[in-house]
């Protein structure tokens, strides 16, 4: 009997709770959101007994994964639902205080994994607010009202403009080095001096202080972009909010409510709509098979809006992303993800034309993010992947982008039943981090092999010409198939997860560094370390010890 997991059900997991990353605003704990088009407001008024786990309170505004996931959820429905809102404001609604970041009892007691998950889905969600305000026209607006300390100051940095009351105590801090031992974990650092440009000297003093800055000099060394009196923050930032929704023409847009998925668990299996999952113990791998539409895209743009969420699409796309975070958070035994796609490449290449033709409708233009958003969370999970095109394989256009994002591609060499395919939504439509297609990283610097794969743009390729063309892998046929798949796995499953998550992350990304992969790599790198070492972590370091009166204990030897 399939049975619906709702939110904070259990499940089979290695811990006490499955995490589940769906809700909605009628279920938040930690957020008010308050919409008065063209401009919404989201309160942070995080309940202190709502954590995610026993053992810590969420005093002070601070926050753990719960209070990330219904704002992840905010963002997203703020696009899909709300697309005549050009302007969020994100505020305080408890007195004197913004947020003092993620919660530091939480972050001590953590196991090492649920920190570096914690901080990497906290990261993807503060460059969403990003990537709304900047593809979108939905700017972001920090009102700090109090004060913003470490992941609170993180979150205010991912906004547009930042305002901060002048009320002789409201400040600005990254104090992780000097109170914890350990970096700002949210962007923090590579936001100062790549998006707001502060001084090298600046930067550095700021994150050794651990009283932070505020008034004019938070101003004048650029840490905010505004000051303004208690009295007339209300009115200020409402002024400033109008003057940022007017970037984009959003009169008439009608948004579609992102209903809940229908997941369930089902043994091994979990089922949605258009994707199923099936984990397999033994070799520590998860199947991940998505299935295209039935028939053609029809009924022009009038009749995708009125599919809503339904939208193939949109939801598959919802579906995916749901798995890859559910399988990522909950499930670290399964190392190895393997993507089948299932469908007619001719219904399949109907919806890409249906997004390619759709330039300037929000509704499809806001799907296209929404794709390049849930690859680029493949693209830093620390999971080995691989794509198998095998018989009735539907890997066309969008779908084909999903096996380009794998770290291998397997091909059955059978011309019969066998073939991939490119669209034009494979150059350029839904860039990596790094800014390029998964083919221009794929052929780094390559552009004969680059014009070659487009000389076979939205044709049928079967597995020797996808060989020669460097689309896929390997190639084997009927009889070496099933070996060859067996023994990838297997050797995949008797590496080290360590050196396999290390080796993955620095092979996904070439060409160029952009403010996106340096938080996901170099940050992210350096925090994964620290986050062990016993400065940080150990009996007596700064997270353990910070608020129980005991100063640290450093080893002060640098590696």
């Amino acid at each position: 009997m399939e049975e619906l997991i709702q939110p904070g059900d259990t499940g089979d997991h290695e811990t006490s709770s499955v995490i589940d990353f769906q809700t909605n605003p009628e279920s938040y704990q930690h957020w008010r959101l308050c919409v008065e088009p063209p401009i919404a407001t989201l309160f942070m008024d995080v309940r202190e007994n709502g954590g995610l786990e026993p053992g810590y309170e969420l005093k002070l505004n601070s926050y753990d994964l719960g209070v990330d996931i219904e704002l992840s959820d905010a963002i997203q429905r703020l696009r899909f639902e709300h697309p005549d809102v050009g302007a969020i404001i994100i505020t305080s609604a408890k007195p004197r205080v913004f947020s003092s970041g993620a919660n530091i009892k939480m972050l001590a007691t953590a196991t090492h994994a649920a920190k570096v998950n914690f901080c990497k889905f906290t990261n993807e969600t503060r460059c969403a607010m990003e990537q709304a305000t900047a593809l979108s026209n939905q700017c972001y607006l920090a009102v700090i009202n109090g004060s913003a300390s470490g992941g609170g100051y993180e979150l205010a940095l991912a906004c547009e403009h930042i305002m901060l009351v002048d009320d002789g105590s409201s400040r600005v801090a990254l104090p992780e080095l000097p109170l914890l031992g350990v970096l700002p974990a949210t962007g923090g650092l590579t936001r100062l001096v790549d998006k707001r440009k502060i001084r090298r000297d600046y930067a550095d003093i700021f994150c050794t202080t651990a009283e932070g800055v505020g008034g004019k000099r938070a101003v004048e060394w650029g840490f905010v972009d505004e000051l303004v009196a208690p009295s007339k923050m209300e009115e200020a930032s409402l002024v400033r909010a109008r003057l940022l929704a007017g970037r984009g023409d959003r009169e008439g847009r009608k948004g579609i409510a992102l209903t809940l998925l229908n997941r369930r668990f089902s043994g091994d299996q979990i089922n949605y709509g258009y994707l199923t999952v099936e984990i397999n113990k033994g070799n520590s791998s998860a199947t991940f098979t998505l299935h295209g539409p039935e028939e053609e895209c029809q009924g022009g743009l009038e009749g995708v809006l009125a599919q809503g969420a339904k939208f193939w699409l949109l939801q598959l796309a919802r579906e995916l992303e749901d798995a890859i975070l559910h399988l990522r958070t909950n499930r670290s035994d399964i190392n190895c993800w393997i993507f089948k796609a299932v469908g007619e490449s001719e219904i399949l290449n109907s919806y890409d034309s249906l997004l390619l033709d759709g330039v300037g409708n929000w509704f499809l233009e806001e799907i296209r993010l929404f794709w390049m958003r849930t690859l680029k969370r493949l693209d830093i999970t620390s999971r080995s992947l691989m794509a198998i095109v095998d018989s009735g394989s539907g890997f066309s256009g969008i779908l084909f982008e999903l096996a380009l994002a794998c770290d291998r591609i397997y091909m059955l060499d059978d011309d019969a039943v066998c073939f991939v395919q490119l669209t034009q939504m494979n150059f350029g439509r839904l860039p990596m981090a790094n800014g390029l297609s998964r083919l221009e990283n794929r052929f780094m610097g390559d552009c004969e092999a680059l014009a070659e794969a487009e000389s076979v743009l939205n044709q049928r390729v079967n597995a020797t010409d996808a060989i020669r063309l460097g689309l896929v892998t390997s190639a084997p046929d009927e009889i070496d198939w099933d070996e060859e798949l067996r023994l990838a796995i297997e050797e995949r499953a008797s590496f080290s997860g360590d050196a396999l998550t290390g080796l993955e992350a620095n092979l996904r990304f070439a060409g160029p560094e952009t403010m996106e992969t340096k938080i996901f790599g170099r940050l992210s790198a350096w925090q994964n370390w620290i986050f062990q070492r016993p400065n940080a972590a150990g009996p007596g370091g700064a997270l353990r010890r910070y608020g129980s009166g005991k100063r640290p204990v450093f080893d002060k030897r640098r590696v």
